[in-house]
């Protein structure tokens, strides 16, 4: 059991919105203490405590910019949780907008995390930058497109109409990202605000319907062919294309859709490996995959015995 004056003790007041308790407390022991690199403003801020943020700030003057071990500030924590009324108040209190935290993460990027417009609003017009860069390249748009909500990206786009034009480090778009997590709402926005490449590629290649693809968003991969008239049979750097990439990720009805309904050859083989996409399900041990495809070699008009597994 937490002793008066122990640390774990304040740090559990706060997460309980004691304020009075916490009060007596720190008269009694005279300081503020630190659990685990986090401050008592971190674990206000992070439990949405604005009354004992204030305290804090105001009484105790605890240091508004303090970062922990991850270079977090409060206003990350705030931000990140949603809670908007200590995300204002620590703004209003002249909490730096864009500091960064471990990784190059700004507070705007970690609200993007969560579907909060209203925090997402209120950073942004206390000067947030969606435009800032985290270590891996992504700006505060990509990560929402990562989340799918499109009253948000249609708020960035608002507020910063260039900032679809990003890519990662590896050079992935939100539209890759978008497709790859299966936001079809999203990809909608996307393609209706933005000006993608019907078949942008990232460093290996990779399209955002082969994204859709492999990982079995075909509500997406059929969004992409009729919106944006992609290419269904494009390759990535090694020569595979989406059909060689489902049988990878082990994706049947993705497999199902590309042969029955598009019409790829089933015996397509990739340009430099040479591998068809039986191959590349084999080298993977994915059993069932191979027993589709094998079916399907033999069987090409029987799709409802082949693809009923």
């Amino acid at each position: 059991m937490a002793s008066p004056g122990d640390s774990r003790r304040l740090f559990r007041l706060v997460q309980e919105g004691q304020l009075c308790a916490l009060q007596e407390e720190l008269q009694s022991t005279r300081g503020c203490q630190e659990l685990a690199g986090d401050t008592l403003l971190h674990c206000a801020a992070r439990h949405g405590r604005r009354d004992i943020l204030a305290y804090l700030i105001e009484v105790w003057g605890m240091d508004i910019e303090a970062g922990n071990r991850d270079y977090k500030r409060p206003l990350h924590e705030a931000a990140t949780m949603g809670h908007r009324d200590c995300v204002c108040y620590l703004l209003a209190r002249g909490a730096s907008v864009d500091c960064l935290k471990k990784a190059d993460w700004t507070p705007l990027m970690m609200a993007c995390t969560r579907k909060n417009l209203e925090v997402i609003q209120d950073l942004v017009e206390h000067g947030a930058n969606p435009l800032l860069k985290n270590k891996d390249g992504w700006n505060s748009f990509h990560i929402a497109s990562r989340e799918g909500d499109p009253l948000i990206l249609h708020y960035l786009l608002t507020v910063c109409p260039d900032a679809w034009k990003t890519e990662s480090k590896i050079r992935r778009t939100p539209l890759h990202t978008a497709a790859m997590h299966g936001c079809l709402e999203a990809v909608k926005v996307l393609l209706t605000r933005c000006q993608y490449e019907p078949d942008c590629k990232d460093s290996c290649g990779v399209t955002p319907f082969m994204d859709a693809v492999q990982c079995g968003h075909i509500d997406v991969a059929r969004l992409l062919l009729q919106t944006h008239k992609v290419c269904c049979s494009a390759e990535d750097s090694l020569g595979a294309q989406a059909l060689h990439r489902a049988a990878v990720t082990g994706q049947n009805e993705a497999i199902h859709f590309l042969v029955s309904d598009l019409g790829i050859n089933v015996d397509v083989r990739a340009t430099a490996a040479r591998f068809t996409a039986l191959h590349y399900a084999a080298k993977v041990c994915l059993f069932l995959v191979s027993s589709c495809l094998l079916g399907r070699t033999y069987k090409h008009n029987t799709d409802s015995l082949i693809f009923g597994c």
